[in-house]
């Protein structure tokens, strides 16, 4: 335990220390092109995977990639970690993240996220805050861009299921968008607020996209069985 402890100390430290560069050298890059800072967060993402294999022995294997079809997508992910959000990041061509509002409220780091034109959501705000979502993910699809949501809304610890929230079955109906389920066994490395991170391979396995025509309500049950029956699986 004393080595992993180690292991994560120094996986820290390099990490938020990382992050908190990356955050102030692209403060000058807002005012340049959105593709210029997103070529900046892929390269930080591969920076952050080459720290976990180096500190903590944890490597990364991902199944399924053919499952995403090119263009717009609406990508539904199982959300266990921190690293799931910075995952997509260099592994789709034009990510669009649906994130909490408040996180684009952060000074510079929120700037960042706006610049790269994610969407916030107010899950205090009701039905005008979910209509605002749905348009700007229909703008986001008219672009053909790719649309990351994680349905519980929140990290869920190894094992433990969240609610899952409506809004991904509102985009869904609206953007017309295939919708891809991403199952992943991330939290039993990096688990949510742990300070420790243990050695293993964090598997992000991408299912085949849903039948289309689905209810609103066929659609999250179905997300829900395939997403959390694979999850259990990798546990």
């Amino acid at each position: 335990m004393m080595i992993v402890w180690l292991r994560s100390l120094l996986f820290n430290l390099g990490f938020y220390g990382f992050t908190t560069v990356t955050v102030l050298t692209s403060l000058p890059l807002l005012a340049l092109p959105r593709g210029v800072l997103l070529w900046v967060l892929r390269s930080y993402t591969w920076i952050v995977e080459a720290m976990l294999r180096v500190f903590c022995n944890i490597r990364v294997q991902v199944e399924g990639a053919e499952h995403i079809p090119p263009g717009a997508v609406l990508i539904v992910s199982k959300h266990g970690s921190a690293f799931d959000t910075v995952f997509w990041l260099n592994r789709l061509p034009d990510p669009c993240y649906i994130m909490k509002i408040e996180l684009m409220r952060i000074p510079v780091w929120g700037w960042m996220a706006r610049k790269c034109e994610m969407v916030g959501v107010d899950r205090a705000g009701g039905g005008a805050a979910l209509k605002k979502m749905v348009r700007e993910c229909q703008a986001a699809a008219t672009a053909g861009r790719q649309i990351v949501i994680y349905p519980e809304g929140t990290r869920a610890a190894a094992g433990a299921t969240e609610p899952y929230q409506p809004g991904v079955a509102a985009i869904a109906s609206v953007t017309k968008l295939p919708v891809v389920p991403v199952a992943t066994n991330s939290a039993l490395f990096w688990g949510r607020n742990s300070f420790l991170k243990f050695p293993g391979t964090i598997r992000v396995k991408i299912l085949a996209p849903l039948e289309p025509g689905l209810s609103r309500a066929a659609l999250m049950t179905r997300l829900e069985e395939v997403i959390e029956g694979e999850t259990r699986a990798m546990l």
